[in-house]
């Protein structure tokens, strides 16, 4: 999962969106104690995920959703609910304002461990202690799995047989954008809702109505390859978009001013995209036609292409960000001035 999908996760009120609203009901009108919820990052797995449980746990649930104002859906605004168990990476449930174990936040703040970019199979051990007990409040209990591909073998593992035959009213929503990562085992024993793109229309309007201008939501949607929710996470970056493929052809990290290394890379991946694509003669995806450079070889940017693959997969090492920029903006540069 991108770091700009995290950040944004249910703050700025994804699960308000009508396409999400269209999915709960379709789901609450379904029956199932396991559900897996996938799809491309950016279309609202966490939100959907959140307003489902919200739903289940609910003392007043309507065929919309949670009503928003029972003792339940305020513990779960507050994030005190006892009949839910959220487990996510410890750094995903910081950015979300999750509170962490008693436990674990010792180690952290004694500092006998950094907080865990997976799903820790301690945690997992809890959630199936958690599910044995009585419910608290009378509604039952629920489990949400968020990003469920954080999971490592041994947490997964740990899961299976609760997930399969669980004890008791409790119910498990598991949200991915990245599936292909779990395990079948884990994939067998859930069902799945394949979460929907929104129409470009009804994304543009609602980004209208999050307080984006429409010139802005037409570049920032087209940016985020028609994801709304990353679209919005995006807005601080609207007005130098359209100015990277340029920048980056001459050398000007100052575009990547105060960027994370994720966002960086994210941004260069779409350009070396398009830059192909317009070799290509295709339709380039995340940018405009007229902002999009003249040159670069094939070989120059397919190699770029896998540099930039290969840096992705490692980017929540704690490198030297500076540097690291340098060295991106420097590599584009050179793949951008080779001769076609």
């Amino acid at each position: 999962m991108t770091e700009s999908a995290v950040n944004h996760a249910a703050a700025q009120g994804v699960a308000c969106s009508p396409w999400i609203q269209q999915q709960l009901q379709a789901l609450l009108m379904q029956r199932g104690h396991a559900w897996l919820l996938a799809g491309p990052s950016g279309l609202g797995q966490y939100e959907l995920a959140l307003a489902l449980v919200s739903a289940w746990l609910c003392e007043r649930p309507t065929a919309q959703g949670a009503c928003g104002h029972c003792a339940s859906c305020h513990a779960i605004d507050v994030r005190t609910h006892a009949d839910l168990c959220v487990l996510m990476p410890e750094a995903v449930m910081q950015t979300l304002g999750w509170p962490l174990s008693e436990k674990a936040q010792s180690e952290i703040d004694s500092k006998k461990r950094k907080m865990s970019q997976e799903i820790r199979v301690d945690a997992m051990r809890d959630a199936v202690e958690f599910a044995q007990r009585t419910s608290a409040r009378g509604r039952g209990k629920a489990v949400l799995v968020f990003p469920a591909e954080r999971m490592n073998v041994y947490t997964a593992n740990a899961l299976l047989k609760t997930l399969e035959e669980p004890p008791g009213d409790v119910k498990f929503v598991l949200a991915s954008d990245a599936e292909h990562q779990l395990l079948p085992t884990i994939l067998s024993r859930c069902q799945r809702h394949t979460l929907v793109w929104p129409e470009p229309g009804a994304a543009l309007q609602w980004l209208q109505q999050q307080g984006v201008p429409a010139d802005q939501a037409q570049v920032l949607l087209r940016a985020a390859g028609g994801r709304p929710a990353d679209a919005l996470q995006m807005s601080p970056i609207a007005n130098v978009w359209r100015s990277i493929p340029l920048a980056a052809q001459r050398g000007d990290v100052g575009v990547f001013k105060d960027w994370g290394t994720a966002e960086t890379v994210d941004a260069l991946q779409k350009l070396c995209h398009d830059q192909m694509a317009l070799k290509a003669e295709a339709e380039p995806r995340f940018f405009d036609t007229v902002d999009l450079v003249a040159g670069g070889s094939w070989n120059s940017l397919t190699h770029w292409a896998r540099s930039l693959r290969d840096i992705r997969r490692n980017v929540e090492h704690p490198f030297n960000a500076g540097l690291l920029q340098e060295a991106l903006v420097s590599q584009a540069q050179t793949a951008l001035n080779s001769a076609p």
